[in-house]
């Protein structure tokens, strides 16, 4: 198992900030951009990878009452993730985004996975700037 974390600090008040990463049908505007969500059931969701051209069964749940997405892969367990918000006061955010990966295979390595978490960050945070004004 591989585990990655990376956290941001975000001058969005934390409650825009988790309605930006819980909403899934805007998800594709931040997620690394060879990722695409697509809502089917809810919690069932789609995650299409560019990269490999799979399509993946996953589950999405937004936690409201936590501040707190959480997702993985329906069938094998091959990864599974979170993103959490918490307020650090002055309508600043702290943003964590926690990726395991179970199976090897879907492990992209280090340096793609931590400029991919770091992107993604920095795109939810100009997303929830934008809205918040």
């Amino acid at each position: 198992m591989t585990e990655y974390e990376r956290s941001r600090t975000m001058p969005v008040p934390p409650d825009r900030v988790f309605a930006e990463a819980a909403d899934a049908g805007r998800m594709d505007s931040w997620l690394p951009r060879a990722l695409h969500v697509h809502v089917e059931d809810p919690p069932a969701v789609t995650v299409h990878e560019d990269r490999t051209g799979a399509d993946t069964a996953a589950l999405l749940r937004a936690r409201p009452e936590q501040m707190r997405v959480e997702w993985g892969t329906r069938e094998g367990g091959a990864y599974a993730g979170w993103l959490q918000v918490a307020g650090i006061g002055s309508g600043e955010s702290e943003v964590i985004v926690h990726l395991s990966f179970f199976d090897d295979d879907h492990d992209p390595g280090p340096r793609e996975v931590t400029d991919a978490l770091d992107t993604s960050l920095l795109r939810l945070e100009e997303q929830a700037r934008h809205s918040a004004a």
